[in-house]
Order: structure tokens, then C-alpha cells, then sequence
């Protein structure tokens, strides 16, 4: 499978070289901003923001694009739920019980938009931010609570190596599904209740798989010895720069006016 989900795609960009506590605060909170906005003149804005991000990265186009297929069926799922359960505004068209109005329309549409605009963000954080920054700077954030007992550098590891297994798992689901097509097995014809039988032979031996290979990186942890975080040494120690703090001055700008439209506009 040709999926760039959860991939670094290194390119030597200023995005790429600030610091990693900088890129995921200011992820998490420009993905908060977007639900502040709720008209589309401020998802409008939000997207600006977000290309202007994409362009400083260098990243290309098509790798953005070939990332939305393991999240499609997400967006789609999305669209027609709202569509189907919104019956506000004028009434377009309408078969038996399902009606299609201007309301549902117009809120499905936002939603897409506005989770298109999620999708992205989030995308752009790991295509930017390599594992082992992102489980440096995670862990950074996190260690304040270690003064309540929280196990920041196992969570931390945790879902760093969540993030670095996705384009594995994909391309292994990708071969399986291959070898049992070539063995006669058909997704594509059937009711919805066959095609979902028909993803049993897939689904278990990529559990199988995913349980092996967990197996293997732990016994290759335990073998090298690796205790957590106790007595831990970094190669790389994270450092802030003058482009971390105009990222955030960016920030704060954009926060500046998604609060202004969000009281002084309503569409």
C-alpha cells in the first residue's frame, strides 16, 4: 500500500527543525482553535494558516493527498450520516424516509471541511517530526507529572512506537489482502454481511502478525538491556531557538483572530 499515514518525510525544512515540544503544543492547540471556530470564514482562516505551514515544510502535494486513503471511508462515513440526520433548512430532494435539505447540506459540508483541516494537522506533525524527536519532546512535556508517579517515558514510548507502526500495519494488510485474493477470495461483490466475513481471513493473521512483532521488539528491548528511564542519557537534547518563538508568536496571532470572528461573524 502506498500510504504515506504516519510517515517522516524529511526535508530539511524550518518547520522540520523546530523544536518538537514547540511543533506538538502548538498541533494540539491549533486543532482546539479550529473547534473555537465555528462559521466557515474562520475554517477558512484556519486553512490559510495550515497551507502557509504546508508550504514551509516543502512537503509535496501528492504525499499530503495519498495520506487521506487509510481515512477516507472516515470522511465519507461523515458526510453521509450528516446529510441523512440533519433535516433543518429548506428540503432538496427525499426517497421514502431519507430527505436531503439545505441545512444538512450546508452542516455536512462545515464538518468535512472543518475535519479535513484536522486530518491535515495532525498529518503534519508526523510528517515533520521524526520518532525519536517526537518521543523526546512527548516525553518532555510530560515529565512534570512524574512527580505524581506517571510513567511519562513509558507513555511516551508507548505511543511513539503506536505512530511508527502504522505504515507497517498498513503494508502488511496490504499483502495479505493480496495473497488471499490470489487464493479466490472476492471483496468487492456481496451484501455489506459478506464483505465483512470476507475480512476475517485478513483480519486474523494481521492480529497474529501485530502480536509477533510486538513479541520480537520486546524481546530486542529486553536484550539491549533497556530499563526505561532510569539513568537515561539523550544524544540529541532538545533546545528552543528564535524560529520556535515566532512559531509561536504565529500562533498566538492566528488565535487573535479566530477569536474575533468567532463573536463578530456568524457565517
Amino acid at each position: 500500500m502506498n500510504s504515506s499515514l504516519g510517515q517522516f518525510y524529511p526535508t530539511g525544512s524550518v518547520i522540520h527543525k523546530l523544536d518538537a515540544r514547540v511543533k506538538i503544543v502548538l498541533t494540539l492547540c491549533f486543532l482546539m482553535f479550529i473547534f473555537i471556530s465555528k462559521t466557515f470564514i474562520g475554517n477558512f482562516v484556519s486553512l490559510i494558516f495550515l497551507l502557509i505551514v504546508i508550504y514551509l515544510s516543502k512537503i509535496p502535494t501528492k504525499v499530503i493527498l495519498r495520506s487521506f486513503r487509510g481515512v477516507m471511508f472516515l470522511l465519507l462515513f461523515t458526510l453521509i450520516t450528516n446529510i441523512f440526520f440533519n433535516q433543518t433548512g429548506t428540503l432538496l430532494f427525499q426517497i421514502g424516509f431519507i430527505k436531503i435539505t439545505t441545512g444538512g447540506l450546508l452542516y455536512s459540508s462545515r464538518m468535512i471541511f472543518r475535519l479535513g483541516i484536522l486530518i491535515v494537522a495532525s498529518f503534519m506533525l508526523t510528517f515533520t517530526t521524526s520518532t525519536l524527536d517526537f518521543a523526546d519532546g512527548l516525553e518532555a512535556l510530560l515529565r512534570p507529572l512524574k512527580k505524581i508517579k506517571f510513567p511519562s517515558h513509558e507513555i511516551a514510548m508507548i505511543i511513539t512506537i503506536a505512530l511508527r507502526f502504522i505504515p507497517t500495519i498498513l503494508e502488511e494488510l496490504e499483502k495479505i489482502k493480496k495473497a488471499q485474493m490470489s487464493r479466490g477470495v472476492d471483496f468487492e461483490t456481496g451484501n455489506i454481511i459478506k464483505k465483512v466475513k470476507n475480512f476475517i481471513p485478513i483480519l486474523i493473521p494481521l492480529f497474529i502478525s501485530s502480536f509477533k512483532r510486538a513479541d520480537d521488539l520486546a524481546m530486542a528491548m529486553e536484550a539491549r538491556c533497556y530499563r526505561g528511564d532510569i539513568n537515561r542519557t539523550r544524544l540529541k537534547v532538545l533546545k528552543t531557538s528564535k524560529n520556535d518563538y515566532i512559531a509561536i508568536g504565529f500562533l498566538i496571532f492566528y488565535l487573535i483572530i479566530i477569536v474575533l470572528i468567532r463573536f463578530t461573524i456568524e457565517v
